[in-house]
């Protein structure tokens, strides 16, 4: 049986992992797949380790462009990421005719519209399972296994390192800055970790997961995005105190007025299965009409969990490419002549509840105050929590939890408050999201 023939460009930690399992599985994966897939070059710039991966296994090259502009390679695998020359690589092997792999969520996020319109041009196939979640099939589940449902929202732990860091935040007390050098010392995080700790990493998938579900094209550009680093352990012991973690998600809601698309810290109910997902592991929450609420965990990084997806896209696009185009799963799950133009909300417009920490001076008729001004903006409060004042201090911290407010309207109530003589210095805000139905 003829193989398939594959061009991998970037042997790292993916695709090595890639080239290892697909070495180690190769007869269970062509009893699937109908046919052998075979890796017939790899192009990387270290080709000594390009050489000592493949161990004489394929051709190796350090010109990638070499792969994509072979005639022989009818796959090209891309993994080096970034949104340069991997853009370049990736738009050439679609327009060489081939079918492309990818794990690149940051090229597919800001650039997927111009992608895939060229590849529906060129009749070929973009997969791109790895490039949300590692080797939970999120993609799938979304664009296929969930094809009958209308989708409500999407809500994920979809960055490992954010995850990590907030789990040790929680289990041991320690501040966002020491936490983050253990991770960068565990290999967790980058040296820089900025594109982690500040949510855009996040927002990249989110991006994925929101034109999936709700067929419209990708819109990075538009997504609200805020990291971690200026979280403080104490909102995070309060949290604990209320029945909350928090956790940095990926939240994309569709709503009368449009769809929302963010990536913040939230407090999650405590008894919610997804707020006790620890470490680095990943988790995603869709709420669907006919399914209702489904989980999706595992490993959202690593060697061989994100090869297991590549892989799994490799043995899709050899049963598929010989099929009619029209009759391929569409790039985002609608057709591509069904895109919707739903809105994507700005954060003012967004619809949640809120966590206030206020620092205030321990004297009377300081709640009322406060509570007159959130009353004022047509905010009602859950709960409250006023601490006792260090010995010898005047100032108290106040925990307030809001009802379900627009998001205009709690940043209005939080100027004026902040202008209050009794209110020391910033009010830390937090979102709210219960994730029941």
């Amino acid at each position: 049986m003829k193989p398939i023939n594959v061009g991998l460009i970037g042997i790292g930690t993916v695709g090595g992992g890639t080239f290892t399992v697909l070495k180690r599985n190769a007869e269970e994966i062509m009893r699937r797949a109908g046919r052998p897939i075979r890796i017939v070059v790899v192009a990387d710039k270290n080709l000594e380790l390009a050489q000592q991966v493949t161990a004489g296994a394929c051709r190796v090259t350090d010109d990638a462009f070499a792969v994509v502009n072979d005639p022989e390679v009818e796959i090209v695998v891309e993994l080096i990421g970034g949104t340069g020359v991997a853009k370049d690589l990736m738009l050439k092997a679609i327009r060489n005719g081939k079918h492309v792999v990818t794990a690149n969520k940051a090229l597919l996020a800001k650039y997927g519209n111009e992608i895939f319109q060229e590849a529906q041009k060129m009749r070929v196939m973009v997969a791109f399972e790895a490039a949300v979640a590692g080797g939970i099939p999120i993609i799938k589940a979304v664009r296929e296994g969930l094809a009958a449902n209308r989708i409500e929202w999407i809500a994920g732990i979809i960055n490992g390192t954010t995850n990590f860091i907030l789990s040790e935040m929680r289990d041991k007390g320690l501040s966002f800055d020491t936490v983050l050098k253990e991770a960068q010392r565990l290999g967790y995080a980058e040296a820089d970790p900025t594109f982690d700790i500040e949510g855009v990493d996040a927002a990249h998938k989110i991006t994925i997961l929101s034109a999936l579900a709700f067929g419209i094209p990708m819109q990075f550009d538009k997504a609200y995005v805020e990291g971690i680093s200026k979280l403080d352990a104490a909102d995070i012991r309060y949290a604990e105190q209320l029945g909350y973690r928090i956790k940095l998600l990926g939240i994309t809601k569709r709503t009368p007025e449009g769809i929302e698309l963010r990536v913040h810290p939230s407090l999650i109910p405590a008894r919610r299965l997804i707020a006790n997902v620890e470490g680095a592991m990943n988790a995603v929450v869709v709420q669907s009409d006919a399914v209702g609420s489904t989980l999706y965990y595992g490993k959202g990084a690593g060697a061989e969990p994100t090869a297991s997806a590549v892989i799994a896209d490799l043995v899709d696009v050899t049963r598929m490419a010989t099929a009619d185009p029209q009759n391929r799963v569409p790039h985002l799950a609608f057709q591509p002549n069904q895109l919707s133009d739903l809105k994507v909300l700005p954060m003012d417009e967004v619809v949640t509840s809120y966590y206030l920490r206020l620092r205030v001076q321990d004297k009377p008729g300081v709640l009322a105050d406060i509570t007159r001004i959130l009353a004022d903006e047509q905010i009602s409060i859950d709960a409250v929590i006023q601490k006792e004042p260090g010995e010898g201090e005047e100032q108290a911290d106040l925990i307030m939890l809001t009802h379900q407010t627009r998001e205009k309207r709690i940043n209005a109530a939080i100027a004026k408050i902040e202008k209050l003589g009794v209110v020391a210095g910033k009010v830390t805000k937090l979102r709210v999201e219960e994730l029941g139905k």
